[in-house]
């Protein structure tokens, strides 16, 4: 595979570099709020469940800084803003699909072993 290396930055493999760009809780389910369509702030922290006003700001930030998430500023009073996914943040959310999906799939399994009451086998 190779090291690949741009500065203070390395990255082992893909998905080295993929993690790093949508790493941690909430990116993917920020991702999976905007699947399908363009949300204002307000819409996307009910979308997605949990997260604190501060997170979802730092952590769309980080999503626009790495092209992944579009934000469009409309002039108007009081100021409008909106969210959406860029083609690159397009093609991660379809990326995160099929992980999605064995989440689903095994959910229930996940639960019994993260609470303790079933044994990884």
């Amino acid at each position: 595979m190779g090291r690949h290396t741009k500065g203070d930055i390395s990255y082992s493999c893909g998905l080295d570099a993929a993690v790093d760009v949508v790493g941690g809780k909430w990116k993917p389910l920020i991702l999976w709020a905007l699947h399908d369509g363009t949300y204002r702030f307000g819409e996307l922290r009910r979308l997605v469940d949990g997260v604190t006003e501060k997170v979802l700001v730092q952590q769309l930030r980080e999503l626009e800084a790495d092209g992944i998430v579009h934000r469009e500023v409309y002039g108007e009073v009081p100021p409008r803003v909106e969210y959406s996914l860029t083609p690159r943040g397009q093609a991660l959310n379809t990326a995160l699909t099929p992980l999605g999906e064995w989440g689903a799939a095994h959910m229930e399994w996940i639960l019994d072993v993260k609470s303790g009451s079933r044994k990884v086998a």
